[in-house]
């Protein structure tokens, strides 16, 4: 042990002893995650909370400076109900969506690209040249088809929102391979009618992380993770296969139910995992990436169907 000028032991190298450890503890998962692209949806109070915001970009920074490919995708839920309500529009959903009138999808296309987009870039900036905006619309990146859900058997016009019917990565994969940060807006062009369309984030993100042959999607959100019997236990699933997660999908809460469809989408073509995690813990994405422990719900594909993994887990 050195020894400072009086003769006494030195305790500066032990203060920086549990740093070290944990910066050993990541290092599998650098090794693993090298080099892989991480499709990150970012939403909910992560999207409004300045800590959360500032953390969140750090993460995403942290994540493309240790080698992985972080494409962001966002929605905006709570600026675009604040700017239509600014309009007079009032705000409505029907079957989990918001209905979208053309006066409507004006104000959620300036929101998306105009306001959150810009405000997420000038972040991930601060920490060098990194981030670039772009939307669905750019590049064809994706496309969209009206959608009309079906309420009690009955199909129900929501206006411009849009179901996805292509994806093209080029722009993105341009980005990637120049070392930048897509940033995504979840509007998208539509073939038929050239119209803009408001597209669900989740749903984006999980259809960008299927075409990019991504490793990972990640969904930020407000709770811990899948709930295994909420209301009556707020005991959170940590691990389950596709077909574990689509026998829990029609008991779901509806505002959970896209992020979750995300995810078994994901998993079911190509994506090696989907995960579910808390936005409203700082530095989530580091946490859930990083470490032994992980937080939120992690989906995997199904198993390969084997006579001699019969009954294993």
């Amino acid at each position: 042990m050195s020894k400072d000028p009086g003769g006494q032991p030195t305790a500066r190298k032990h203060t920086a002893l549990p740093k070290a450890q944990i910066l050993i503890e990541a290092l599998p998962w650098l090794t693993r995650h090298r080099g892989k692209t991480v499709v990150i949806k970012f939403g909910g109070n992560a999207m409004v909370d300045e800590e959360l915001k500032a953390a969140f970009a750090q993460d995403v920074v942290f994540l493309h400076h240790a080698g992985l490919k972080p494409v962001v995708v966002h929605g905006g839920g709570p600026q675009i109900s604040k700017a239509l309500e600014r309009h007079g529009i009032v705000s409505e959903f029907k079957a989990g969506l918001r209905v979208t009138t053309e006066d409507a999808m004006d104000v959620v296309r300036m929101v998306l690209a105009g306001q959150v987009q810009r405000e997420l870039v000038g972040l991930l900036n601060r920490h060098g040249p990194l981030a670039v905006g772009l939307t669905g619309e750019d590049a064809h990146t994706i496309t969209a088809t009206r959608h009309q859900p079906r309420i009690e058997g009955e199909l129900v016009d929501i206006g411009r929102v849009g179901e996805i019917t292509e994806i093209d990565t080029g722009a993105i994969e341009a980005l990637l391979a120049d070392g930048r940060i897509p940033v995504v807006s979840s509007i998208a062009r539509s073939q038929d009618d050239h119209h803009v369309y408001n597209v669900n984030a989740d749903t984006a993100a999980a259809a960008l992380a299927a075409a990019l042959d991504a490793e990972t999607l990640m969904v930020l959100t407000d709770v811990e993770g899948l709930y295994e019997d909420w209301p009556n236990s707020d005991e959170v699933i940590s691990r389950l296969t596709a077909t574990e997660l689509e026998k829990l999908l029609p008991d779901l809460a509806s505002g959970m139910v896209p992020k979750m469809e995300g995810c078994l989408h994901a998993v079911r073509n190509g994506v090696e995992t989907a995960r579910v995690i808390d936005g409203r813990v700082q530095h989530s994405i580091l946490l859930e990436i990083f470490t032994d422990e992980g937080i939120g719900t992690m989906v995997v594909p199904d198993a390969p169907h084997h006579a001699d993994t019969e009954g294993e887990s």
